[in-house]
This record gives C-alpha cells, structure tokens and sequence, in this order.
C-alpha cells in the first residue's frame, strides 16, 4: 500500500531553522540598547575602579584595590552607606504597607474610585524638580505650610531640612508621598484579580476581616508584595535627586547618600577612579540586598 506523502512545504524540520533567527531579529534592537547603555557601561566601570584616572589628558595608572582601601578608611563615604541604608529602612516599608493600604481602601471606594486614584497618583507624575520646590516651599520657617500648623498646637515652627536629626526622615516623608502612586497601583490590579467568590465563601464561614485578609488576600498578593519591595529597593537605593534639590547633602553630610558622593568624586573632585570604585561599592549592596529580598519571598512562598 502506498503511502501519501506530505506536500515540502508541510514536512516538519528538526534542529534551529532560518525562521528562528528570523525571531530574534525582534529582540535584537532591545539587546543592542540593553548592552550599550547598561552592560558596556558596567564593565567600564568596573575597569576604571582600579585605575587613577587623569580626565583631562586621559591618562590612568593601575592601582589595584588602592581605591576601595580608601573608601572603607574614607568617614564621608561610610557615612553616605549608613546614609542610604537608613533611607532604604525608612522607604521601602512605608510603600509596601502604605500602598497595600491605599489599595484596599480604593478597592472599596465605590462612586469615587476613580478620583481618588488619580489624585494618590497623581504625584508620581510629577518631576523631582516640581515635588522639591513644593515641599521646601512647605518646610519654610517663617511662612511654610509646616510652620503654621506648628504655630496653630504651640509649638516653635522648625524647618527638619536644616536639623541633622530630622533631614534624613523628612527627605524620606517627601520621597514616600511621591512615588507612593506606583505601588499603590500594583498592590491594586493585584488585589482585582482575587476571585470575589473566595470572599464570599468566607463571609458565609463568619470569617473576620483580618482572618479574611491574613488568610485570602495576602496568600494571593505575596507575588506583588515581593515585587514591590525590590522594585523599592533597588530605586531608593540610587536616591539622589531630592537629596541634591532639597539638602546638597547637609547638614553636616547627615543626607548624603552613595550616589550623590559618587556624583561629587567624579564631577566635582574629577577622581573618577575613586568614584568608579564607589559605584561598584553600590552595585554590590544592591546586588546583595536584592538576592535576600528574593530569597526571604521563596522562603515566604515555600511556606
């Protein structure tokens, strides 16, 4: 009996054939922009951190480790890491609970969803520029929005952004009512895409309201909790516009984060090996911070 055989066109193939890299040709643009803008740079810099480099004349002499030997005896920088630890420590938690927070009441807002979301949004949209100018405008002493209120309980108006004490939080305050849109967002698609059945079947068990979030909502959201957090963390990790606008580091370098002392090695001093090596400093606590974040989460989601 003779078999029928399949027309050329319909024979399968094995192995990678041309219309495969035919698909790669979609991805290639984002590859080349990806290496040249992020991959290049990083090992550049990499490479610059252990050389002293002349700006000028381009010159560079291989130095080794000579660089971060300076910065671990350097008392600016440790106190520009202790700096953005604490803004870290300080943010990070504040979006995850505030925007958590935010979305559950909006997910109940009803008639007035839509306004409410765009105005808790509506900040994020702002520039750094616009969001420092109107806080500083409300930190002002004499007539800012903070003094007044202080002057309206008795109290002596302070401005926090010239107190090294209350610097660092204020700028922390500002940064939080910012970008607390984004998060807020996130949690709120996430909690949207919770079956309402499942709440309904716990309504009908008599189930309390924290019962019904500790055991419904915040199983199915613990995704977008750990996206949350390292998204933070890695952006107020690089803090340095509000710190820049707001404070120039001060007072008494009680502000100054990592990324601002790199900006200041390498633009203002022009040792651009020594900021180099700062900002691979940088890189690795990102790094190191980031890889527990994800490993407490598949921690959290193993459990």
């Amino acid at each position: 009996m003779a078999t029928k055989r399949l027309p050329p066109s319909l024979v399968p193939t094995s192995g990678v054939g041309v219309s495969h890299w035919g698909h790669a040709l979609f991805i290639a643009p984002f590859v080349l922009v990806y290496v040249a803008l992020l991959v290049v740079p990083l090992v550049r810099g990499m490479y610059l951190s252990f050389f002293e480099v002349d700006a000028l004349s381009g010159d560079s002499t291989f130095v080794g480790f000579d660089n971060f030997v300076q910065l671990a005896g350097d008392a600016v920088f440790r106190g520009a890491v202790f700096n953005t630890f604490a803004f870290v420590l300080m943010t990070t938690p504040a979006f995850v609970a505030i925007g958590l927070a935010l979305a559950l009441a909006l997910k109940q807002a009803g008639l007035l969803r839509a306004g409410l979301r765009a105005i808790f949004f509506g900040a994020s949209v702002l520039s750094v520029t616009i969001v420092t100018l109107v806080w500083r405008l409300v930190f002002m002493t004499d007539r800012g929005l903070l003094a007044n209120l202080m002057r309206a309980i008795g109290l002596d108006p302070v401005n926090p952004l010239v107190d090294p004490h209350l610097a660092l939080p204020a700028v922390a305050l500002v940064t939080v009512w910012w970008i607390i849109g984004l998060p807020m967002m996130l949690f709120l698609a996430a909690l949207q895409q919770i079956p309402q059945d499942v709440y309904e079947a716990a309504a009908l068990d008599n189930a309390s309201r924290w019962r019904t979030f500790r055991s419904i909502t915040l199983p199915a959201i613990r995704r977008t909790l750990a996206l949350v957090a390292i998204i933070e963390v890695i952006a107020q990790f690089q803090l340095f516009g509000q710190v820049q606008l707001m404070t120039l580091g001060g007072p008494d370098n009680a502000t100054r984060p990592i990324v601002q002392f790199i900006f200041e090695a390498g633009f203002n001093q022009w040792a651009i090996g020594y900021a180099a090596a700062a900002a691979q400093v940088l890189f690795g606590l990102m790094l190191i911070a980031v890889v527990v974040q994800v490993r407490v989460a598949s921690r959290k989601e193993a459990a």
